[in-house]
């Protein structure tokens, strides 16, 4: 049972992968580090199907089971887990605030690591196909694509790394664009129009996702000049229009980029010392759960270095790495 009336030495936001990797290197460093998650936890990864790149699984694990196995092993080094909603955090002076349900929570560390949303179309069907035809990660699901035919939707330089990046798998790659032209940088727009496995739709926009009992079967297009619809069938749907960093909380706090994706030195470390981030809040590059974990051990590490050196006040009394104020 956790004690709002404790000072933690560490708290981390977040149960995804970055979020779990810290809490285990947190508790085997010192103890009883504590987590708060929100009413879904395990991160994106719970609604991914078949986690084929994650090491040390070469028949594969299933999104759900792979954070469950980490939450199991945070738990046996002591991480204690708060489910709520983060309403407030107070970073101006150290013990750290996180309010939870009306009920805060004081800590000397803080590791951020409430990962991204992805940004979605809009449409009603597009969560429940998730691993059944709607990816937003091509890195991570294109294997299961080979030799059929997918759509990619943006015009990014996400979408054309995507789309290029399907071509190793899938038949045909369609890029859906709103636009007539791409906001790709030059290089990558490049790479992707010379392609000859990648065909385009300008001008165009997804009016639906159509799928039967075993998944997307197609989209309805709707040219967005004449208003005309039409549909293309197609195996899978990769939604590649960005993502949002869940970094609201922190928005003047913190600094960032302007994203809203906090800015790190040194690995995890932010502008505010003893405060770290891990995983997709500061990560616009790779997005793995791997390079999750990575940087989850990384902000472990160095918020322990950073209370190695941390005086403590001499009005807190320190029992197995929590601290609780006296009088």
């Amino acid at each position: 049972m956790t004690d709002p009336d404790l000072i933690y030495e560490t708290i981390i936001l977040g149960s995804g992968p970055a979020g779990l990797t810290a809490a285990i290197y947190a508790g085997r460093s010192r103890c009883c580090p504590l987590l708060i998650h929100g009413r879904q936890p395990g991160g994106q990864l719970t609604t991914t199907t078949a986690v084929d790149n994650f090491p040390g699984f070469p028949e594969g694990i299933e999104g759900p089971e792979l954070m469950d196995r980490m939450r199991q092993q945070a738990e046996r080094f002591g991480t204690q887990f708060v489910e709520g909603e983060v309403t407030r955090a107070d970073l101006r002076e150290r013990p750290f605030r996180l309010t939870v349900d009306g009920q805060v929570y004081r800590g000397l560390s803080l590791i951020i690591a409430t990962g991204a949303s992805p940004k979605l179309l809009g449409l009603g069907n597009e969560e429940s196909l998730y691993g059944r035809g709607v990816s937003v990660c091509a890195t991570c699901d294109a294997f299961f694509y080979r030799d059929k035919e997918v759509v990619v939707v943006g015009g990014g330089d996400t979408a054309m790394e995507e789309a290029v990046f399907l071509t190793r798998f899938a038949k045909q790659v369609t890029v859906v664009h709103r636009r007539d032209s791409l906001r790709a940088t030059p290089v990558l727009a490049d790479r992707a129009l010379a392609n000859k496995a990648i065909r385009f739709r300008w001008d165009t926009g997804i009016a639906a996702i159509l799928s039967d009992a075993s998944g997307v079967t197609g989209v309805r297009l709707k040219n967005l000049k004449t208003e005309e619809e039409a549909e293309l069938s197609c195996d899978g749907v990769f939604i590649a229009i960005g993502h949002l960093p869940n970094t609201g909380l922190f928005a003047d706090q913190l600094e960032m980029d302007d994203e809203g994706h906090i800015l790190t030195r040194n690995g995890t470390e932010t502008s505010i010392s003893g405060v770290f981030a891990a995983g997709d809040v500061q990560d616009q590059q790779f997005r793995q759960a791997i390079t999750a974990a990575g940087s989850g051990c990384r902000a472990a590490i160095q918020a322990e270095r950073f209370l190695d050196d941390l005086p403590y006040d001499a009005s807190l009394s320190c029992k197995k790495g929590v601290c609780k104020a006296e009088g």
